[in-house]
């Protein structure tokens, strides 16, 4: 069997499921196995869902149907999640996906932190697949990150940046959230009052066009990726996400007008420093204590297929992308940060 067809029959069994379980958490399942069959290691997919799938919740019963007149009512309503799978079920079934999408990113964007911001690395991964080539699975699977991301949409707080710093500078200049306790909807409900907040996020140096704001895009995403190595320990799991959000932006940016990337820019680097906020340490770790990266990306790739956990596979996914765009070793070692602070999390 070809990756593929691998990917495509992993997305049917996993659309037999909903995109939560156990009340709130996110399935990562689609993102991982289009991470492992486009890393070579489609071989892997069907035993790593077999062992997945045994915690995922079946499909979610709907209320009502979502319509073009009282979508906005509905947003950002998880009891409406399986109106929402309907919804865009319909959607790209009758239009074409690129359509679909062109037509409600500007409506979801702004809600970016919807599902600890899954609902929008779940519709990157779908767009990547995508743009390898389209079938009903892949159309499938689109509809269902759009919907679950409708239903979980938050906002973030926003700021257009106007400063002239680099990604990384700016990030290290975030400022953390006072109360590091509870969950990330708690977390980022304390942004909106965060004395420095809006001025952390000005602090980026702004995009001036389409392109700029692409270029700019990807050095966010490698910022996020670098600074997860000595600050992984605040938390490996929720840090992830500061740099596979801003990535599955930049890998949807092909498939949206260029009147659309300025703006996505500015949202993806608010998700990122958003999720920096709620999650970074106090300290970071001393250099000496941090890991090197053995071998070469393909190995470590190797080494996040055998370790398994749905997270340490998404930050690979993004930090090889970084790796290759940028030569940075640190990249590599995140990953690697990654598989072992997560390994103590589960023991």
């Amino acid at each position: 069997m070809d990756a593929d067809s691998t990917l495509d029959e992993a997305y049917e069994r996993l659309h037999r499921t909903g995109p939560e379980f156990e009340g709130w958490l996110s399935n990562h399942g689609p993102m991982a196995v289009e991470a492992l069959v486009r890393h070579g290691q489609a071989r892997h997919v069907h035993r790593w869902l077999d062992r997945y799938m045994d915690r995922l919740d079946e499909l979610p019963r709907g209320l009502s149907p979502v319509t073009a007149d009282d979508w906005r009512a509905a947003l950002g309503d998880p009891r409406r999640l399986a109106d929402w799978l309907a919804f865009f079920a319909r959607e790209v079934r009758e239009r074409p996906w690129r359509t679909v999408l062109e037509s409600w990113w500007p409506r979801l964007l702004p809600g970016i932190a919807a599902g600890a911001t899954h609902g929008v690395i779940r519709t990157g991964h779908a767009v990547h697949a995508l743009l390898d080539h389209e079938d009903e699975p892949r159309l499938a699977e689109l509809g269902q990150a759009l919907g679950y991301w409708a239903a979980r949409w938050q906002r973030v707080p926003l700021t257009t940046p106007s400063g002239t710093a680099e990604p990384a500078a700016a990030l290290a200049g975030v400022v953390r959230v006072p109360d590091q306790s509870g969950g990330i909807s708690h977390r980022l409900g304390q942004l909106s009052g965060l004395p420095g907040w809006p001025t952390a996020l000005a602090a980026l140096r702004p995009a001036a066009d389409a392109r700029q704001a692409r270029d700019l895009l990807a050095e966010v995403t490698t910022a996020a990726a670098l600074h997860y190595l000595p600050a992984a320990h605040g938390s490996p799991v929720m840090l992830v996400h500061a740099a596979t959000a801003p990535m599955a932006v930049l890998r949807t940016l092909p498939a949206l007008p260029r009147t659309e990337w300025v703006a996505s820019l500015h949202a993806a680097w608010a998700a990122s420093a958003a999720v920096t906020a709620a999650y970074a340490p106090a300290a970071a770790a001393p250099p000496d204590s941090l890991p090197t990266a053995p071998g070469s990306a393909e190995e470590v790739f190797e080494l996040a297929a055998r370790h398994g956990d749905e997270h340490v596979i998404k930050l690979a996914d993004t930090c090889l992308e970084v790796h290759a765009r940028t030569g940075r070793p640190e990249a590599l070692a995140a990953v690697v940060r990654a598989a072992g602070l997560v390994e103590e999390l589960t023991v």
